[in-house]
Order: structure tokens, then C-alpha cells, then sequence
């Protein structure tokens, strides 16, 4: 632990290895971090009346490919993203997590009521007690603590506001109680357990692996428990292009919507049953081809084409990384765009029928083609059906895209990021 007044001290210009790690060198953005951090200790007095803390970042995650794989046990490509959520935490000696995060209201978590709760899916609190329900089941140590966070992880942006959460707490507790002896795809596979179980949301374990880890990384799921973590050696910034997250808006949170999104992994997981599997990658789509007369009067077509989406894009995550290895990024640009393309015509997680009138992403990826078809590319960003788009921009068409994005979806919609090394982590300054 530390003192407040000396953690202010050593980070007021921002101007730090750590810190230009997590934000860039644009003294500007440090300052202003710097500025973010000072807040949120002062907040954190305030509230709790305890000046002895430390401090926590955890990255949101861009999905570079993979759309909608991991939670049939797929390939993904993803990084973590310069956006990111921090706390101020401290332990309190007690059997309470007392959490006030900006702009929520305030919970607390009774460790010793850790029962899952139905009544309460769908919360932060939900989510922390699942976490701590889990490393305890594990055989890590838990205990209270006060904590302050500040995010800016925009909520429903596809850029996963809430794995960037729940690693985010279980690095929180893996330092403050277990000396940092968990690992980062341990603290992934622990939150994405509490998302499934206490949040009552059926997940991959993508976003959390991507937010946990930090880098540009590839994912195989194949084995779940065991993920196979590989960094990508790639630098994005030599090619001259800008990563560009749009947040379009949209999704809705009504019961309908909900079942909309569940239903992506429950037909894809329906198809595999025909073939007496559990998940789509225990089969080859050669199986399923076979057998798509029977299949489809059982599950539906949609379903079978999302398992042909799931297949093509499960490959196409080798591929891209074949391509950036071999420093290719033409191939690569390519099959975003490929990838984009399937999961509009097949993975069919563009715009939510529900609400057919609102096509918020169908639009944003209309006017990204409009600009960039021949030169970037462009592609749905995550769980879709509203939230975010992805594209590669090159510098001289910059200007143009925003412009062109921003005219529809608002000043400030357009967020140009960098991949950020740093996982979930806490700042030893």
C-alpha cells in the first residue's frame, strides 16, 4: 500500500514508463491521466476516509477476428486497446467489497453470502460475487476491500466494458489477498465463470482472455480449461493505417434482445448436438454438410449458417495470423473485410430482428464501404446487433471516414486506438 499524497506526487506530469506503456507519449493524454488517477485517490478518501491504496488498470479488447467462435470453442485474434477501466483499491479488514464505480450507484458484496442469486443477474454486484464465489471454490483467498473505479470502457460498445470489469476485480483480489499468484488466463477464465453463472449471460471467454493478458494475442479455445495464449509479433503502427472503433449506439436490454444475442451459441451448440457433439468445434463442417437435410428440420437454416460462419471464421483467424506473421497486411485487411462479410450474410449478428427498423451497424458498415472499399477495411466489432464497428484506416482517408461517421453517429463516435501491452494489472509505480 501507499500513500495517496505520494502516489499524486509520483504521477502528476504522467510522464512514467508505466504510464506511457497504458496511454502513449502524447503529453497531453498523460497529463490528463495523471489528472484521472489524482481524481479517483481524492474520490476514494473521500468516501472511504483511508489514504493507504494502490492502484489498478484493466484494457477494454478489440476482436480483430473471430466473430462469435470462442464460445464454441473456436480461434480468435484480439488485443487489448488503450481504453481502459481503473480502480483505487484498498483492503478494509473486513467480510464486505464495498465498490462505488463514476456514474453507478454504489454496492457491496457480503462474502459470506456468496449462493448465486437469480434475482440479482445482470449486476456489477452479481458479477464480483461470482468472482470471489469462484477463487474461493479455487482455493484462492478472499477478503473485503473498499475500491473507486473510473471507467472508460464506453458500457455497450463492443469493447468489453464488462470482462475489462470483472478482470479488472479479480486482479484486484488476486493482489490484495494471494500476492498476484494467479495468472492472467486463470483471472479470464474465473470472471468469464461468474459472467455465465452469477450475471446469468452465456459468454465466451474471448473478452476476458484478451482484457486479462494485454498485447496482440491469438486464442484457442479448443480445450476451454487450457486456452493456448500465443502473442502476435506485429506492429500495427508501421503500417500506416489507424485502428478505428465507432460506436454506432444501439442494442437494447429488453428480454427480447437478450434472447436475440443467447441465441447465437445456442444454435450453433444445436447443430453440433445433431452430430452428438457439444460445441462446433468437436466436428468439421464436411460432418454437417453431410447431414444438412436431417439437421435443418431440427434446428432451423439460420442455425446452419451460423455453424458455416463459425467454421469459416474459426480458419480465417489462422490465416490472419499466417498473413501478419509473414507481414502481409494487404492478405490480412483482405479478410477482415471476408470476415465482416459472413457475419452479415451468415452469423446474422448485424441488426436485431426484434427491432428490424434500427440498423445502426448495418449503416456504419455502408458508409465505411462507401470510403474505404478498395483501401481499408471494415468489419462488425464483437457480440454485434448495435455497439460498435471496427475498421483499418489508411492516413489519407482518416479525415474522410470520421467525418463521414461522425456526420451520422455524432461528434466523438470515432475512437482511433492502439493495441496497449499491458493486460489487467496493477500499477507499481
Amino acid at each position: 500500500m501507499t500513500k495517496i499524497n505520494n502516489l499524486i506526487e509520483k504521477i502528476d506530469s504522467g510522464k512514467n514508463p508505466l504510464f506511457q506503456d497504458l496511454y502513449g507519449t502524447d503529453e497531453a493524454v498523460l497529463k490528463e491521466q495523471a489528472d484521472r488517477y489524482a481524481a479517483l485517490m481524492n474520490e476514494f478518501e473521500k468516501t472511504y476516509g483511508a489514504d493507504d491504496v494502490q492502484l489498478f488498470s484493466s484494457p477494454g479488447r478489440t476482436e480483430i477476428g473471430g466473430n462469435h467462435t470462442d464460445h464454441n470453442y473456436g480461434r480468435v485474434l484480439a488485443g487489448a486497446v488503450n481504453l481502459d477501466n481503473i480502480a483505487v483499491a484498498a483492503a478494509n479488514g473486513t467480510d464486505k467489497i464495498r465498490v462505488k464505480s463514476v456514474g453507478y450507484p454504489a454496492f457491496e458484496v457480503d462474502l459470506s453470502d456468496l449462493e448465486i442469486d437469480k434475482s440479482n443477474f445482470y449486476t456489477s454486484s452479481s458479477l464480483v460475487k461470482g468472482i470471489c464465489a469462484r477463487m474461493k471454490e479455487k482455493g484462492y483467498k478472499i477478503g473485503g476491500f473498499d475500491a473507486c473505479v473510473e471507467g472508460r470502457v464506453p458500457k455497450g460498445s463492443g469493447l468489453s466494458s464488462s470482462a475489462s470489469f470483472e478482470v479488472l476485480m479479480g486482479t484486484i483480489i488476486n493482489e490484495l489477498f494471494n500476492d498476484g499468484k494467479m495468472s492472467a488466463v486463470e483471472n479470464a477464465i474465473i470472471g468469464q465463470w461468474a459472467e455465465n453463472n452469477y450475471f446469468g449471460k452465456p459468454c465466451g471467454l474471448m473478452d476476458q482472455t484478451a482484457c486479462s493478458v494485454g498485447g496482440l494475442i491469438t486464442i484457442d479455445f479448443k480445450d476451454p480449461a487450457k486456452p493456448i495464449v500465443k502473442e502476435v509479433d506485429f506492429d500495427f503502427v508501421s503500417t500506416g493505417f489507424s485502428l478505428v472503433i465507432t460506436d454506432v449506439g444501439g442494442g437494447h436490454d429488453d428480454a427480447a434482445s437478450q434472447e436475440e444475442y443467447a441465441s447465437l451459441p445456442t444454435e450453433m451448440k444445436a447443430v453440433a448436438a445433431e452430430l452428438g457433439a457439444g460445441v462446433l468445434r468437436e466436428v468439421t463442417w464436411e460432418q454437417v454438410m453431410e447431414k444438412i437435410p436431417e439437421i435443418r428440420e431440427k434446428t432451423g437454416d439460420r442455425a446452419i449458417l451460423r455453424a458455416y460462419h463459425f467454421f469459416g471464421d474459426n480458419q480465417r483467424v489462422v490465416d490472419q495470423v499466417a498473413a501478419l506473421e509473414n507481414d502481409d497486411f494487404q492478405a490480412f485487411l483482405k479478410m477482415v473485410v471476408e470476415s465482416g462479410y459472413s457475419s452479415y450474410m451468415y452469423n446474422q449478428n448485424i441488426y436485431d430482428v426484434v427491432h428490424k427498423h434500427e440498423q445502426v451497424v448495418s449503416m456504419a458498415l455502408a458508409l465505411s464501404e462507401m470510403v474505404l472499399k478498395g483501401s481499408g477495411a471494415w468489419r462488425v466489432h464483437g457480440g454485434g446487433f448495435g455497439g460498435t464497428i471496427q475498421a483499418f484506416v489508411p492516413q489519407d482517408k482518416l479525415s474522410e471516414y470520421v467525418n463521414a461517421l461522425e456526420h451520422v453517429y455524432g461528434k466523438g463516435a470515432c475512437h482511433k486506438l492502439f493495441i496497449r501491452n499491458q493486460g489487467s494489472v496493477k500499477l507499481d509505480l
